[in-house]
C-alpha cells in the first residue's frame, strides 16, 4: 500500500516512514524538501497519485493562535481536497491530548485541524497523544539566556516511536473518527524532566518552572494535559529514553 506522510522528515514522521517500510508498505513523504508544499498545494496532487491513506504529522513551531490556526487550516484544507480527488480512503491526523480542554494559542490550530479532518470528505481518524519524551529538551533549546523559564505542566510523556507505530496501525485499519488517547506510562512535571535532560548532558543552567497566565496556564499545571478515561499507555519511560546512548545530540 502507498501511504503518504505529511511531515515525514520530522521527529514522528521519520519513525512513521520507517515503520511503514518495515511492514512492507510504500511511504510517500510530503515535505517541501521533497517538492511538496502543504500551504500552497504545490506538488500535492502528483504525490498523492495511487495513495490509499494519508498520515498527517505536519507541524509549525509557534505559540500564537493566529499562526497556528492559519497553518493547520490551510494545510489541512489543501491536503483533504487533494486526497479526495486522488481517491484516498483514510486520512489520519496526529493531535494532542487535552487540546479540547486547555485554552492555548497553538492548541486552537490543532483543534481546527481535528474538526476539518473529522468533517471532511475523506474518512478520518484523529489520534490524540501526550507530549513526546523529546519535548523538554526541545523547549530548552528554544529558551535563550542563562536561566531557562519553562511552563509548569503536568504530563505523561510518551515515546515518539510508539506513537508512530500506532499511527501506522491506524492508517492500515478502517477509519474510526476520534480514537482512544495514547499516553506515556508515568506522570511528571515538565520542569523536572528538563532538569534531567540538562544534567544528562552536563549542563548547569538553572531551570525554573512558571505557571502560564490565565485559564490555559492553570489547566496545564493541574492536569489538563493528562489523558482521560479509556486511554491507552505506552511502555517506554522517560528515564529509559534518556538513558539511550543515541540521544547524545540533544542539547539543553
Amino acid at each position: 500500500m502507498r501511504v503518504a506522510v505529511a511531515g515525514g522528515t520530522g521527529l514522528v514522521g521519520s519513525h512513521v516512514v520507517g515503520g511503514l517500510s518495515k511492514r512492507g508498505h510504500v511511504p510517500v513523504v510530503l515535505a517541501r524538501a521533497r517538492g511538496v508544499d502543504l500551504l500552497t498545494g504545490t506538488g500535492l496532487a502528483e504525490a498523492l497519485e495511487g495513495v490509499e491513506a494519508v498520515i498527517d504529522v505536519s507541524n509549525i513551531v509557534t505559540t500564537g493562535r493566529r499562526a497556528s490556526v492559519g497553518f493547520f487550516e490551510t494545510a489541512t484544507t489543501n491536503l483533504l481536497a487533494r486526497a479526495r480527488d486522488a481517491g484516498v480512503r483514510h486520512h489520519v491526523v496526529l493531535s494532542i491530548v487535552g487540546v479540547d480542554r486547555v485554552r492555548f494559542g497553538y492548541y486552537e490550530g490543532k483543534l481546527r485541524q481535528e474538526r476539518l479532518a473529522l468533517d471532511g470528505a475523506v474518512p478520518a481518524t484523529v489520534l490524540r497523544a501526550t507530549q513526546f519524551h523529546e519535548f523538554a529538551g526541545q523547549l530548552l533549546d528554544r529558551v535563550p539566556g542563562p536561566v531557562a523559564f519553562l511552563p509548569r505542566q503536568l504530563i505523561r510523556p510518551v515515546a515518539a516511536a510508539e506513537v508512530a507505530a500506532e499511527l501506522v496501525t491506524t492508517a492500515l485499519a478502517e477509519p474510526r473518527g476520534l480514537a482512544d488517547e495514547l499516553a506515556g506510562p508515568e506522570k511528571h512535571q515538565l520542569v523536572d524532566l528538563a532538569r534531567k535532560v540538562s544534567a544528562r548532558h552536563g549542563r548547569r543552567r538553572p531551570i525554573i518552572g512558571v505557571r502560564l497566565p490565565g485559564e490555559g496556564g492553570r489547566a496545564m499545571a493541574t492536569g489538563g494535559l493528562l489523558p482521560g478515561t479509556g486511554a491507552r499507555y505506552g511502555t517506554q519511560t522517560f528515564d529509559e529514553w534518556l538513558a539511550d546512548e543515541r540521544l547524545g545530540g540533544v542539547r539543553a
